[in-house]
């Protein structure tokens, strides 16, 4: 009986080892399949480019060859009407958040290496949007957001890795920036922490594009990425392997030769970026999205004939960006989408696309424009805000009179509205460069000699860009009512706008006190203060707000 009883136990283990056996295979297997199992997600793949001009692009007429670009950009969607900021921090800032400067604090300049400053941090990142997705987010290349503490870094954005630098520009090998004498020092991370094991004195757009490549062989294709890589070109300083120039011999100015020899270098990192999207199994379920960040800089070898101005400036040449997008999954590919488009509408577009949520307490100011990139509907978009400084008032003839008292025109600022665009205060540089006409020495030979006179009395602009994308024609007398309508605008977007953020230069930033690196200086207890102090001058910001309402109140209601 006791021997009968054994082997009746030993069966029945033997029956539930092999059950469970099964059950857990089944299990490994489900589970398995769900990893293998190709996502409906399309991996994003975002390319932004640095100080890029609006003619610097072949498809734009350039006589820089840009053939992957230019093939990109055709068999794709080419973006025809669509617009950045001026200046590095205030696009990546738009980008990042989805909404305008004036809801962010940053409407001043960028974010400075030595400010206590970053993007602020109640606001939810793209790449937080699509981590919490389900996305795996991995950004190369330029931040320019801010890092005076940790928690302003990029790994603590949303991105599961990072790897470039932090400041708005350096050395294209050994990764030196100085921010004035005495404040130098290295600007290459990984992570965290100083990237000095991956420093191998290689080229930077060789060396990101690499990167981006290894990030993309090591990662499951059947799991959504997004890969935000930042290029540092083709920013100055101008620096370039030699036989990038080899094809440029024929351009005299030095500085537009190189210029041209860094955007090739750039079109062929494209190239191998694409190769590595259809090697590794990500091209038939991708979106990539190329964009400059602003126009280019003359001085520095770009060039945006034929719209006036340039980087640093609210013409058309310092906001109007090179943009395209190339995906299998456009409705309508080799089309010009010439549907308005602001910086800001990524955000809701790529956290829709990516099968992501948007809530409505984020108060976006960017609108969802797949449709009207993919199939040719109309944009959604009616006006831009280009931006409200309210530090920048430094147009001496600017007044409340000439505002027709609704608007102080000292202040810079600029407005698109349907085919209209309003500038006021100073907007900036305001030559038309032709390429090839700028030299290394003063611009004595202009096409037009029609720099804007600032003590000549001039405050406000009106443009019919739709009629005269160059900015020729100045309508603002012609239409005092369209300026009166376009002022009140401005004047309802003054009133949401937040407290500007622009601390003065803290001395402990000096990469002299953190180990020759530029990084983080605050410490746990400085985050802790500066966390209070932010939520202090918030209250204190709404408080002011709802009491200048109330006295509006007041006022209408004895009127």
């Amino acid at each position: 009986m006791l021997v009968l009883g054994v082997l009746t136990a030993v069966c029945l283990c033997s029956v539930v080892s092999c059950t469970y056996g099964r059950w857990a295979d089944k299990l490994h297997a489900s589970r398995a399949n769900e990893v293998d199992k190709p996502t409906s997600q399309p991996h994003i793949i975002f390319v932004m480019v640095d100080d890029q001009g609006f003619r610097d692009v072949g498809y734009h007429g350039s006589e820089i060859k840009t053939p992957t670009l230019d093939w990109l950009a055709a068999t794709g969607v080419k973006l025809e009407n669509y617009y950045v900021q001026p200046l590095c921090s205030p696009s990546r800032s738009q980008l990042m958040t989805g909404r305008y400067q004036i809801h962010t604090g940053l409407q001043h300049s960028i974010i400075r290496p030595t400010q206590p400053n970053c993007l602020p941090l109640e606001n939810i990142t793209l790449a937080q949007k699509l981590k919490s997705a389900g996305y795996s987010t991995h950004m190369v290349g330029k931040w320019h957001l801010g890092f005076y503490k940790r928690s302003c870094m990029p790994t603590q954005r949303g991105f599961d890795t990072f790897f470039g630098y932090l400041l708005g520009s350096g050395d294209y090998y050994n990764h030196y920036k100085c921010d004035s004498p005495g404040m130098c020092g290295y600007d290459l991370h990984e992570g965290e922490e100083a990237a000095w094991e991956q420093d191998r004195g290689i080229y930077s757009t060789h060396m990101y594009t690499q990167k981006a490549v290894s990030i993309l062989a090591r990662h499951n294709p059947k799991r959504p990425i997004f890969l935000y890589l930042a290029f540092q070109a083709v920013h100055s300083p101008l620096q370039v392997p030699a036989r990038y120039l080899e094809r440029y011999k024929s351009i005299p100015n030095l500085h537009r030769r190189k210029y041209a020899a860094m955007v090739s270098c750039l079109d062929e990192a494209m190239r191998n970026l694409t190769l590595a999207l259809k090697r590794y199994g990500y091209y038939n379920n991708m979106v990539m999205v190329y964009s400059s960040d602003n126009g280019g800089q003359p001085m520095a070898g770009g060039s945006n004939w034929p719209l006036r101005g340039s980087k640093g400036t609210y013409w058309e040449g310092g906001i109007r960006a090179v943009g395209f997008v190339h995906s299998p999954l456009l409705v309508k590919k080799g089309t010009r989408c010439k549907a308005l488009m602001h910086i800001t509408d990524w955000y809701p577009t790529l956290v829709t696309l990516a099968e992501g949520t948007l809530d409505e307490d984020q108060n976006l100011d960017g609108y969802d424009v797949w449709e009207s990139i993919s199939e040719g509907r109309p944009s959604p978009r009616q006006d831009i805000l280009h931006n409200i400084d309210p530090i920048y008032t430094k147009a001496k003839n600017g007044s409340w009179k000439a505002g027709h008292g609704i608007w102080n025109t000292a202040v810079q600022a600029a407005l698109r509205v349907g085919d209209w665009k309003l500038l006021t205060g100073i907007p900036g540089y305001s030559d038309w460069i032709p390429p090839q006409t700028f030299s290394t020495l003063l611009l004595v030979n202009r096409w037009h000699n029609e720099r804007v006179r600032w003590d000549r009395g001039k405050s406000v602009w009106l443009f019919n860009i739709t009629a005269d994308p160059f900015e020729r024609v100045d309508l603002s007398r012609r239409y005092p009512h369209i300026v009166k309508k376009m002022l009140l605008r401005l004047l309802q977007y003054d009133k949401t706008a937040v407290p500007c953020r622009y601390p003065p230069k803290d001395y402990r930033s000096n990469p002299q006190y953190n180990g020759g690196v530029w990084g983080p200086w605050y410490s746990d207890e400085d985050e802790v203060e500066d966390e209070n102090d932010n939520a202090l001058s918030n209250y204190l910001g709404r408080r002011r707000r709802k009491k200048k309402v109330k006295r509006r109140g007041k006022f209408k209601r004895k009127a």
